[in-house]
């Protein structure tokens, strides 16, 4: 991922836009765990996230290649705190 933050304004229209779908994916892969282990805020907040880029994915790609790149810089710092906090993958996200 820290490729397509590098080069987010040489990349073209479509190339953006499916780097912010990649983006949205990863978070709300990352609150999906953080759910399943009780960190229900962080869940809350990437889920939040996800969401408003994905919506939003279309406009970021095509108007300020610079606000795409801060949005962008955002979600990779949340996605490498929850790393950080949990450097071990769920094997199972079963609730009992």
């Amino acid at each position: 991922m820290e490729e397509k933050i590098g080069i987010i304004k040489d990349l073209s229209i479509e190339e953006r836009e499916e780097a912010f779908v990649d983006i949205a994916r990863i978070l709300e892969d990352a609150a999906s765990e953080a759910f399943v282990e009780g960190n229900k805020n962080f869940a809350a907040l990437s889920t939040n996230m996800a969401e408003a880029i994905r919506v939003n994915a279309d406009e970021l790609a095509r108007d300020h290649p610079q606000n795409a790149e801060r949005v962008i810089h955002q979600a990779a710092a949340m996605i490498a705190q929850f790393k950080a906090m949990h450097p071990y993958r769920m094997v199972s996200r079963a609730i009992h």
